[in-house]
């Protein structure tokens, strides 16, 4: 089942080299989006394309900052030509353990036809905001899925099925920005897409570390807010199919071993 990692990344700076180099070392099928990177972080990319020794790494660029969401479309649409059936998207911030990679594409090897969505296993860096969003994002999301089983729709480790993922994001014209991972995960839960959720630790970088965040808690706040509002009357609309996925459709599993 050939799986390509999907590493989108804007003006991630130094740390895109060593997480480029991390999926590398466990996984050679690797496509980064550089998504209108403006911070030189880019020119690690080239040497790494001219020095010949990962054949499988692609570099896809977007002249222009799109967002999360349109930077995973158009490499799962490169993915896609190019045969692949799977993919894992894994964000270029550091916050993701490449080892575990291995981890979900057994998982999906076993689970072909689901989606395998990462669930944090948070240490103490995690700042307290981000971990109460979570659990207001999630709390939602089972709202509006009529609680299909998704363990955590913020995460950004997860591996989808390529076909499926392309067919939601044709079917919107949202989930293009900070709304990507919470909405395409909702709309794969209303396509009846199996879900395992997978635990994974997760480290948020600080500034001595090379972190990076893209994250501003009025603007993301506002996008969500809209996003479940217009995912709750599609919800409410679905609730009839949604209710028969739940006990006689798609099936969720939880993979306790981290």
């Amino acid at each position: 089942m050939p799986v390509c990692v999907l590493i989108p990344t804007y003006n991630t700076g130094s740390l895109l080299r060593s997480t480029v180099l991390d999926v590398l070392s466990v996984h050679a099928d690797v496509i980064v989006i550089v998504d209108g990177s403006d911070d030189g972080s880019d020119h690690v990319l080239r040497e790494l394309e001219e020095a010949d020794i990962y054949p499988k790494l692609r570099v896809l660029r977007r002249p222009v900052n799109g967002g999360k969401g349109r930077a995973i479309y158009d490499g799962a649409q490169l993915a896609l030509q190019e045969g692949y059936t799977h993919a894992l998207a894994f964000d270029s911030d550091g916050q993701h353990p490449a080892e575990d990679i291995r981890g979900y594409v057994a998982e999906s090897s076993s689970s072909p036809q689901a989606m395998i969505l990462g669930d944090p296993v948070y240490d103490e860096s995690v700042p307290r905001v981000r971990y109460n969003g979570h659990k207001i994002a999630n709390f939602w999301t089972d709202v509006v899925t009529l609680w299909a089983g998704v363990g955590d729709c913020l995460f950004g480790m997860r591996l989808y099925p390529l076909k499926d993922l392309v067919a939601v994001m044709d079917g919107t014209l949202w989930a293009k920005g900070y709304d990507f991972d919470p909405e395409v995960v909702i709309r794969l839960a209303w396509r009846g897409v199996p879900i395992v959720n997978l635990p994974t630790p997760v480290r948020y970088l600080d500034s001595d570390e090379g972190g990076v965040s893209h994250f501003h808690y009025w603007r993301d706040n506002v996008i969500l807010t809209w996003m479940y509002f217009r995912l709750l009357i599609g919800g409410i609309l679905r609730s009839p199919m949604l209710i028969w996925q739940k006990f006689g459709g798609a099936a969720t599993r939880v993979v306790t071993e981290t």
